[in-house]
Protein backbone atom coordinates (compact mmCIF):
# COMPACT_ATOMS: atom_id res chain seq x y z
CA UNK A 1 0.00 0.00 0.00
CA UNK A 2 1.20 3.57 -0.59
CA UNK A 3 1.12 6.69 1.17
CA UNK A 4 1.01 9.93 -0.11
CA UNK A 5 4.46 11.18 0.27
CA UNK A 6 7.05 14.21 -0.19
CA UNK A 7 9.73 13.68 -2.88
CA UNK A 8 12.42 15.42 -1.89
CA UNK A 9 14.17 15.77 -5.16
CA UNK A 10 11.21 16.81 -7.25
CA UNK A 11 9.71 18.60 -4.60
CA UNK A 12 6.10 16.88 -5.68
CA UNK A 13 4.05 14.81 -3.39
CA UNK A 14 3.68 11.58 -4.86
CA UNK A 15 2.61 8.11 -3.82
CA UNK A 16 5.22 5.51 -2.91
CA UNK A 17 5.53 2.74 -1.56
CA UNK A 18 7.47 1.99 1.42
CA UNK A 19 10.56 0.42 -0.44
CA UNK A 20 10.78 3.63 -2.37
CA UNK A 21 8.69 2.78 -5.71
CA UNK A 22 6.76 5.74 -6.53
CA UNK A 23 3.61 5.04 -8.00
CA UNK A 24 3.22 8.22 -10.11
CA UNK A 25 6.75 7.82 -11.75
CA UNK A 26 6.88 4.31 -12.12
CA UNK A 27 10.50 4.04 -10.75
CA UNK A 28 12.15 4.43 -7.43
CA UNK A 29 12.60 7.27 -5.60
CA UNK A 30 15.53 7.20 -2.98
CA UNK A 31 15.14 10.92 -1.25
CA UNK A 32 11.94 10.89 -0.11
CA UNK A 33 10.31 11.67 3.15
CA UNK A 34 9.54 8.09 4.62
CA UNK A 35 8.27 9.28 8.21
CA UNK A 36 4.82 7.87 7.77
CA UNK A 37 5.82 4.61 6.78
CA UNK A 38 8.63 4.71 10.26
CA UNK A 39 5.74 6.10 12.61
CA UNK A 40 3.80 3.10 11.47
CA UNK A 41 6.46 0.92 12.22
CA UNK A 42 7.12 2.16 15.36
CA UNK A 43 3.63 1.78 16.54
CA UNK A 44 3.64 -2.03 15.79
CA UNK A 45 6.14 -2.29 17.79
CA UNK A 46 5.14 -0.82 21.06
CA UNK A 47 2.14 -2.69 20.48
CA UNK A 48 4.07 -6.07 19.81
CA UNK A 49 5.91 -4.89 22.95
CA UNK A 50 2.73 -4.42 25.04
CA UNK A 51 1.12 -7.60 23.63
CA UNK A 52 4.44 -9.65 25.04
CA UNK A 53 4.27 -7.83 28.35
CA UNK A 54 0.32 -8.83 28.95
CA UNK A 55 1.74 -12.70 28.77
Amino acid sequence: MSKWCCNFDSGDYEYIDQDGFSIDRGEFVYNWDDNEYRLEEEEFRNMSLLDDEDE
